[in-house]
């Protein structure tokens, strides 16, 4: 059936996968501009052309509690998502991240005879081996954003090609306003460093995490001379930073994170993606985490890491330092974060340190290299 060689399902659910799926988007379409995709993406992939069946804003689950009580959506969503496929006559979808949900709904669509490319792996070296051999017996490539994890999924006999991680052509391809440029626009006092915040992109995150850090900001900034900035994901409401916020001023700028990276001096991060961003620009930071006690006490049964910080995972070692759930309070956060602003060395021994976050991540081209390895999928499945 010629059609299925135009038609194409990418699944992801979250901001990050919305920024790495528009990127492969734009690949895709150079290659083939009548390829016609659709599936779960956020603004961005719509913006590169992609049809949303539903939006990454209605998957924002966080953790096993809450999880469960989406099931009943969750269903609704992977039956949608079938039948879409079984009508379009789709033999090629691709996953993004987002395992939970992933790995749910590619055990599904394997009967189908749909092949299954999993871009951005889960991480997997850090979960019980059982997921491996699912992954095995479900996902016909796997298309990792880490070199370590080329070794690991070989030993495990998984199909696996290494493409780079695809930040570093979005950072490069950035158009990045000048420090003098970036204070004036938002108004900062140019003769104060910038203590940037980052608690997330999901509310549920945001809502445990950022009364504790802005609390320890507030002090910190007052201690240090500093200005305290927030990045704000576009799908949190300004008035959710301020209703919880008893302690001082600060600011809240959206779409403009690397900038913010760039030019601050020190950041209290939340874990994920952004302090592998925040590591590329050998930003000194901490990395704080917290989420629903009984999804956390699962998680620790489940995962086989001492750290969970995506900069600490790739350099190998604890650079910079992880306060997790009932750690990750404002007394934790202000005094280990004023140990590093107070003593110069530390501070310039992380920094060195986080340089060699960049040429970890390889080089330019990520996208196109995951384009082009889907392209010959979908090629092949069409012979099939």
């Amino acid at each position: 059936m010629s059609a299925s060689k135009n038609k194409l399902m990418i699944i992801t659910g979250e901001v990050s996968g919305d920024l790495i799926g528009a990127s492969l988007i734009r690949e895709l379409k150079s290659l083939k501009p009548d390829l016609k995709i659709t599936g779960i993406g956020g603004d961005r992939m719509r913006s590169e052309g992609m049809d949303l069946i539903y939006h990454t804003d209605k998957m924002a689950f966080l953790g096993f509690v809450e999880v469960v009580k989406h099931i009943p959506f969750i269903r609704k969503v992977q039956k949608k998502l079938i039948d879409v496929i079984k009508k379009e006559e789709i033999n090629c979808v691709v996953l993004i991240d987002y395992p939970g949900f992933n790995l749910s709904i590619a055990k599904k669509l394997k009967p189908l005879g749909v092949k299954i490319i999993y871009y951005v792996s889960p991480q997997l070296w850090a979960w019980a081996k059982g997921r491996v051999k699912k992954v095995r017996k479900l996902v016909d490539k796997m298309l990792v954003v880490f070199p370590f994890e080329v070794e690991f999924y070989r030993k495990e006999s998984v199909n696996v090609e290494y493409v780079g991680h695809p930040l570093v052509e979005r950072i490069s391809q950035h158009k990045f306003l000048s420090r003098d440029e970036f204070f004036s626009k938002f108004n900062l006092e140019k003769e104060k460093e910038i203590l940037l915040v980052m608690p997330g992109s999901r509310k549920q995150e945001v809502k445990e995490i950022f009364p504790e850090v802005i609390k320890a900001a507030d002090k910190l900034a007052f201690q240090f001379n500093l200005q305290v900035v927030v990045a704000r994901s576009k799908n949190i409401d300004e008035k959710y930073l301020q209703q919880d916020n008893n302690s001082g001023k600060f600011i809240t700028i959206e779409d403009h994170n690397y900038e913010l990276m760039n030019y601050s001096h020190f950041g209290i991060i939340k874990s994920g993606t952004s302090t592998l961003e925040a590591g590329y620009f050998a930003l000194p930071m901490m990395v704080v985490y917290k989420t629903n006690p009984l999804t956390y006490m699962i998680g620790k049964q489940l995962v086989k890491l001492d750290r969970i910080g995506m900069v600490n995972i790739l350099l190998d070692e604890m650079v910079v330092p992880e306060l997790i759930q009932n750690e990750a309070n404002s007394v934790n956060i202000f005094g280990r974060a004023s140990k590093i602003l107070s003593d110069e060395k530390s501070y310039e021994i992380m920094k060195h340190k986080l340089g060699s976050v960049k040429e970890k991540l390889g080089s330019e081209g990520a996208s196109n290299r995951a384009a082009r390895s889907i392209w010959e999928i979908l090629n092949e499945s069409e012979k099939i």
